[in-house]
């Protein structure tokens, strides 16, 4: 139960394989593992001692995979920051987790000014990008050639191995620690329903920050695999490295197998060798995955569902069930059974298991659930009470373990695959001067599932639109956390006896022609 050991077997029985290639490079794994070693030493030389957080503010790259294995081995802690925040939020993370160092690439190096400016415990920048590096940042292949490869920190189980962020039901986010177990078991459950093998080439389009492209990172490594790198999704950019590189297997959320599937130039790219298509974050229309088995004939599509706290994967619904005619049918619509060596049950209000059929929570138990949230101890004993992981995902499991999620026990939106919380973006609208009251809820929508929506109340005597509202939050949240729509209200937003603001009542409108209350 180490990362380091993926890397060494690879080495032992591959070494002269194609490892990477990114950007007209190939590297072997030979190759990959020496560049690891001498990242680690630089890493050592630079004051990372056991247990220390480096975190990466970085599009996808050969450089970032050499990151997640080079972190672990210098004996550090692996904090990836997700790219579409906005600079306080990329600040918040990196204070929280009290990340010393930090590499960017060209993307993100504009930011690292001000970044400078808020976190103070920010002591060395490293460049990852290709051209000439910024002022005051070290550089990556430079630092690479000034150090001699060191051996691994011998660090494993159940020590510290990254920190994920994720979106907090308070407004503030949190750190789940996952630890080197948890990345090998999570590894070793993804092995057989995501097709890792050594004939195997990933297409890392996904970002990488992002844990779902996590389970990747390891298991393209123990499938002895070829990592293929583009810096971000677009439609062309994918079909065309599918068409390129031969790609085999990749992950995709829903919105972008829509914009795929739904691309008129699709049947202008041989897609030939993709055999395998992995998507979750948010549940599949129909009408897409429809699409996608007419134009994609050869590529078989399975539904991965899970949670960071998870590391992630929980449940999978495999190529066979995503049929239209015979006993499987339709079992594409649920989130699919328990993977090998997790067990999943569905809990009441009393943490009781109800029998099947029955809406509860999704509750998860195994070696592959978090060590918990970082600095958060209560918030960890709720969310791990009595032994189970709490998903905040409401649904029911069938008398042969199909998971089906109906609603969020959470108060979370998950909108092209990105998880918000309703309570950050309310943190941001309720600090426009002119708003006296705002409930933050999710909206049905064609192409993202969800939208963000807000209900606002103003002020006696002040007045704002819609666009105000919306604009004044992109200057404090990521923009696909804010909302996309505004209702305004001059009556006060429903209560609970508690106080608290019946976002059930205020939903119903909007979902009252909907079967599930989640899209």
């Amino acid at each position: 139960m180490f990362i380091s050991q993926l890397l060494m077997r690879a080495v032992q029985t591959k070494r002269d394989s194609i490892a990477t290639i990114c950007a007209g490079r190939e590297r072997t794994y030979g190759e990959f593992a020496i560049r690891v070693q001498k990242f680690a030493g630089a890493l050592r030389s630079l004051g990372i001692t056991e247990g220390e957080r480096v975190a990466i503010l970085a599009h996808n790259s050969d450089r970032y995979l050499e990151f997640y294995y080079a972190t672990p081995w210098a004996g550090g802690v692996f904090v990836p920051v997700n790219t579409r925040l906005a600079v306080p939020e990329f600040a918040y993370w990196l204070k929280d987790s009290g990340s010393e160092i930090l590499l960017v690439d060209d993307a993100f190096a504009p930011a690292v000014p001000e970044l400078k400016k808020r976190v103070a415990s920010l002591r060395e920048v490293i460049y990852i990008g290709d051209g000439a590096t910024p002022e005051g940042m070290l550089n990556y292949e430079e630092l690479l050639a000034d150090h001699d490869p060191v051996p691994d920190a011998g660090r494993g189980f159940d020590d510290l191995a990254g920190l994920f962020y994720t979106g907090g039901t308070t407004g503030v986010s949190k750190g789940v620690m996952l630890s080197h177990s948890n990345f090998i078991v999570n590894t070793l459950n993804s092995m057989p329903c995501f097709n890792f093998k050594e004939d195997a080439r990933w297409l890392h389009v996904a970002p990488m920050f992002h844990i779902a492209d996590g389970a990747a990172v390891f298991g393209t490594t123990m499938g002895l695999g070829v990592h293929v790198f583009i810096p971000g999704f677009t439609p062309k950019g994918t079909m065309e490295a599918v068409q390129e590189y031969k790609i085999t297997n990749t992950l995709l959320v829903p919105t972008m197998v829509n914009m795929v599937v739904n691309d008129p130039d699709i049947a202008n790219y041989d897609m030939s060798s993709l055999k395998d298509i992995i998507y979750g974050a948010s549940p599949m229309p129909e009408a897409v995955i429809m699409k996608a088995l007419e134009v994609l004939p050869g590529t078989g599509f399975t539904h991965a569902y899970g949670q960071t706290e998870c590391a992630p994967l929980v449940t999978f619904t495999g190529p066979e069930f995503h049929v239209l005619e015979g006993p499987n049918a339709g079992r594409f619509k649920s989130a699919g059974r328990p993977v090998y060596s997790c067990e999943v049950r569905i809990l009441d209000a009393n943490d009781e298991e109800v029998p099947p059929g029955t809406v509860g929570e999704v509750c998860v138990r195994g070696a592959n659930v978090m060590l918990g949230y970082w600095n958060k101890p209560e918030q960890t004993a709720e969310a791990l009470r009595g032994g189970w992981m709490h998903s905040g995902d409401g649904g029911y499991m069938d008398e042969q373990g199909f998971v089906y999620i109906v609603d969020r026990v959470k108060d979370m939106i998950i909108s092209g695959g990105e998880n918000v919380y309703s309570a950050e973006v309310e943190n941001a609208v309720y600090q426009h001067p002119a708003v006296a009251e705002c409930a933050v809820i999710g909206v049905p929508h064609e192409t993202w599932g969800e939208q963000v929506h807000a209900i606002v109340r103003l002020h006696e005597g002040q007045a704002a639109t819609d666009a105000e509202i919306i604009e004044f939050s992109h200057t404090l949240i990521a923009g696909f956390k804010c909302p996309r729509s505004v209702d305004f209200t001059s009556d006060p937003l429903p209560l609970s006896g508690a106080g608290k603001i019946l976002k059930t009542e205020l939903r119903k409108p909007y979902w009252a022609t909907k079967e599930k209350q989640v899209s």
